[in-house]
Order: C-alpha cells, then structure tokens, then sequence
C-alpha cells in the first residue's frame, strides 16, 4: 500500500509538472498566434484547440472502456502495434490521466483564453469601446457557442469512445509504435498482466 500510495505521488508530481510546461507552451504559442491574426482565423484557431480538447477526451475514455483481450490474437500474430495496444490498456489510468486531464484541461484553458482574445478582435474590428454592450453581447454569443461545441463534442466523443475502444485503441497502437521505433523511445512503460483481461 506503501509502495502504492509513493507511485502514486510520483506519477501525480510528474503529471503536474508536464501540466505546466505544456500549457505555457500552448498558452504561449496560442496567445502569439492569436494576437497579430485576423478574427476569422482566430476563429478557427479557437476552434481547433476545441477539437484537440476532445480528441484526446475520447482517447482516454477509449483507453478506459478498452478490453485487453482481442489485442493478444494480433500480437500472437505479429501485427504491428497490436503490443502497443495492449501497454495502453495495462496504463488506462495513466494514459486517461494524461489525455483527459493534461492535454483536455490544457485545451480548455487555452480556448477560454483565446475566446477571450477574438472578442476583443472582433469588438475592436467593429470600432466598439472596451466593455461596451456589443462587446458583452460578442462575449455571451462566442463563449456560449464555444461552451456547446466543447460539451456535444465530447459527449458524442464519448460515445464514440465506449462503442468503438478497440478500434481507436488500435490506432493508437500503431502510431504509438512509430513513434517508438522511429525515436527509439519508450512512451509508455511494460506492465505485468493486468486482471482487466478477465472481465
């Protein structure tokens, strides 16, 4: 339990730290892109770091709902990625932890900063003074649009997720894989045999 709890302290300390480089990095790069850009293309930036929010929601979720078991036939059979696929399952906390709480709250953090940034855009575009009520009005539409998007889509990511976790977990595998063998790393660790299989 012991041994438990200070890997679980490790990994929680490890989480925290990579939290915070990446989200000066993505707020930083974010906020560079954003500044100097025409509204229409903040827009889209926005928007963009909406849909990596929820991609990488519904990759955790994935790796959740993921049952170890179909991927050993590949691996038995040598098919590429399949031993990846399996790593992924036996680090579903992990791997969820990383995408959904690292990289989904980073992108929502990132957003509401860019939702913030293309208000002003577009208030200043329209000749508008700061905290006008066409500026309060621009921030209610664009923040509520922004909101909806990042709920249904991951709501529909969700279901995606649990009703296709073999499927995308795969996927994963193999681009994991490549990734592995072309910079010769490891992203994720080898585990013993997880009870998960026997579901």
């Amino acid at each position: 339990m012991k041994q438990q709890l200070q890997n679980s302290l490790k990994f929680s300390l490890g989480i925290a730290v990579i939290t915070f480089v990446l989200a000066a990095i993505f707020s930083v790069i974010s906020s560079y892109l954003l500044g100097d850009v025409y509204y229409l293309i903040g827009i889209l930036i926005v928007f963009t770091i909406v849909f990596i929010g929820i991609f990488f929601d519904m990759l955790g979720i994935a790796a959740t709902a993921a049952d170890e078991t179909p991927f050993h036939a590949m691996a038995a059979e040598k098919v590429n990625g399949s031993k990846e696929a399996i790593r992924i399952v036996r680090n579903a906390d992990k791997f969820a932890s990383f995408c959904n709480d690292v990289i989904g709250d980073i992108a929502g953090i990132v957003s509401g900063t860019g939702t913030t940034i293309v208000v002003i855009s577009i208030t200043l575009k329209m000749g508008a003074p700061e905290g006008s009520t066409t500026q309060i009005v621009i921030s209610v539409i664009f923040t509520s649009i922004v909101a909806a998007v990042t709920v249904g889509g991951k709501a529909l990511g969700k279901f995606v997720a649990i009703h296709s976790s073999t499927k995308i977990i795969f996927i994963v595998g193999r681009a994991v894989a490549l990734i592995e063998n072309k910079l010769n790393i490891k992203l994720l660790p080898q585990e013993k045999k997880s009870s998960r299989n026997s579901r």
